[in-house]
């Protein structure tokens, strides 16, 4: 293990982010703080040592005043001058040196990664309606801005601020060694600057959070808008989207014109005040030693410190500024990431099994928070193996079903079982890991053909995928496959959210994955809407064979592909409405048989359309 390995950045925190900003940096920072203290240690006596080559300077000037030139170099003069060089070459620089490696080597490297892997996981764990909410662009971006800015804040800190705290704990004992009335202008002097401190940096830190919300916007809108950009042209909006572009960076500009105004009016004060401290401390040690209570070499010590603290002035002042916007860019990213909208599990959670595939909805109700909208009461049993489709028009709580059992969203009440377990009180994970899903937008990453293939089932080999891929019907046009980059055939990377291919041909990866994953229950929610007939015609007898002997909820509009089902269930309102197999709910001349009836194409109309 490496001393850059003090720093554990990856290890899980099991405890969520405060919404308070000091809590929410020490619970960024957990892991790290011995080391933090370490670095800040060594700067400050660092920083320390800034007073002490002022004092070790005088020191030299006086010997030598005392001495004069015929008896400078006297063996008592020699170690005292070797103890000085000694100092400057050895002592100063390895101090200096490892204030270097503590914050640059070990904290620096460390910082980000601790914090984005925090911020990360938590916002995995948000609930779907956490990002149905935001701009995904917006949201990355959070995560990047808090990271970036606590870790700037932690390394200024340490490497300005503790470092000239020290450095003006040294001078003021320096300057009351050489007399208590040269202290007195330094302290009135600190006492300004820290009365100007206190008044511009909050209000820096509220513009620099405006500004860091007003940037997230920029990126959120060009984000959104590069991610729909075919939607864009064919729609010939190039212009609308490039004035709310627009729009959101006027919004960014004027922030930032607001901040830079009171940043510059900062820096300019205390540059004035930082050309008063040499004039105050050195005429204050020129008068006493004018009236024989200072030496020469006070006056070289009084003249070094104030010129050094005048010069850190500046440097000191620019980096609190940027400390407190990064504050606000910290506080501005917590009220986003922090923000608990998630779906939790029981404390006492444990492992789903799933030896048959039974599912039941006893008296469940969900409305997404509204009055109306949902599943209403929904009771509902289905058996080990057996095939279900699920009816409805657009509204009638068909996904919103599919959404309970996955979890997506916790019901308002009743239960849902999966073989006599209450889903609530099983792992999140283990749910999903039992349920396999072909949704109509299929999700695929920016990835390789086969790692989207295998994110069913990572552990697979490259048989079991290959033959995954042949079952949907994806082997032959996957081989075809070649990117921008040179990479063919499984290798191919399939663009953002699969932009690369047709629908037909996203759905049929989507599907190789499903059948890779074999899970025990099968949701498919409008799996072959995107594909043609001849297509889905192609897979049907693939899409037959995964169904084989599990648990099946199918979701379709196109009511040709649910008449083998063993039973359709017909939602209404969010309420089931009617129950049976195809045959005998035409029979009935319910709404199922209006939907056969008028349906256009093969689709179920909307309620606004019939």
């Amino acid at each position: 293990m490496t001393v850059a390995d003090l720093i554990k950045p990856f290890e899980p925190t099991q405890t969520p982010p405060p919404q308070r900003l000091g809590a929410f940096i020490r619970w960024c920072l957990t892991g790290a703080w011995p080391m933090l203290f370490a670095a800040a240690l060594f700067s400050a006596l660092a920083g320390a040592m800034e007073a002490g080559t002022a004092w070790i300077l005088g020191w030299v000037i006086d010997m030598a005043t005392a001495s004069g030139p015929e008896n400078f170099l006297t063996p008592r003069n020699l170690w005292m001058i070797l103890g000085a060089v000694a100092f400057f070459i050895l002592i100063r620089p390895l101090l200096f040196g490892l204030s270097s490696v503590s914050n640059n080597y070990i904290v620096m490297p460390n910082i980000p990664p601790l914090v984005l892997a925090k911020l990360n996981r938590w916002t995995l764990g948000q609930s779907v309606t956490y990002f149905d909410d935001d701009f995904a662009g917006r949201i990355a971006q959070k995560q990047m801005q808090t990271a970036n800015a606590l870790t700037s804040v932690v390394s200024e800190t340490i490497s300005a601020i503790v470092f000239a705290l020290a450095s003006l704990v040294g001078s003021l004992l320096l300057l009351g060694s050489i007399h208590p009335l040269v202290m007195l202008p330094f302290v009135a002097w600190l006492a300004v600057y820290f009365l100007l401190v206190r008044w511009y940096l909050p209000r820096i830190r509220t513009r620099s959070a405006a500004r860091a919300g007003a940037r997230a916007m920029v990126s959120g809108q060009v984000v959104d808008t590069i991610t729909n950009i075919k939607t864009v042209k064919l729609f010939a909006h190039s212009e609308f989207e490039d004035r709310a572009a627009r729009d959101s960076m006027v919004a960014l500009r004027d922030k930032s014109l607001a901040f830079g105004k009171l940043s510059a009016s900062f820096r300019f004060i205390l540059m004035t005040l930082a050309g008063l401290l040499p004039v105050l401390l050195l005429g204050a040690t020129l008068w006493l030693w004018q009236a024989g209570s200072a030496t020469t070499g006070d006056i070289v010590a009084a003249g070094a410190i104030s010129i050094r603290i005048a010069q850190m002035t500046g440097w000191v002042s620019f980096t609190l500024m940027g400390i407190y916007a990064h504050v606000g860019e910290i506080e501005n990213g917590m009220k986003t990431l922090a923000r608990p909208d998630r779906v939790e599990d029981a404390p006492d959670a444990t492992e789903l099994t799933v030896p048959e595939g039974r599912i039941e909805f006893r008296d469940v109700s969900f409305a997404y928070g509204r009055d109306v909208g949902g599943v209403s009461d929904l009771t509902l049993t289905v058996q080990p193996g057996e095939k279900l489709g699920i009816v409805g028009a657009s509204g009638a709580g068909k996904s919103t079903l599919v959404s309970l059992l996955l979890r997506l969203y916790d019901r308002e009440n009743g239960k849902i079982l999966i073989d006599g377990q209450d889903i609530a009180r099983v792992t999140q994970d283990s749910l999903r890991r039992q349920i396999g899903m072909v949704t109509q937008e299929t999700a695929m990453f920016n990835r390789s053909a086969r790692d989207n293939i295998l994110y069913g089932r990572p552990d697979a080999t490259e048989d079991q995928m290959i033959a995954a891929a042949k079952k949907a019907e994806a082997h032959d046009f996957i081989l075809d496959l070649q990117d921008g980059q040179g990479r063919k055939g499984y290798d191919a990377h399939l663009g953002e959210r699969g932009v690369k291919l047709s629908g037909g041909q996203r759905q049929r990866i989507a599907l190789a994955r499903a059948i890779l994953k074999d899970a025990p229950i099968l949701v498919l929610d409008e799996a072959t809407s995107a594909l043609d007939s001849e297509v889905e015609a192609a897979i049907q007898t693939a899409l037959h064979r995964v169904m084989e002997g599990k648990t099946v909820l199918a979701i379709a509009h196109r009511l040709s592909t649910l008449s083998e089902m063993d039973r359709i269930i017909v939602l209404d309102h969010g309420r089931i409405v009617e129950s049976g197999p195809h045959d005998t709910l035409l029979a009935q001349g319910g709404l199922y048989a209006r939907f056969w009836h008028r349906q256009s194409g093969g689709f179920i109309q909307t309620e606004a359309a019939e």
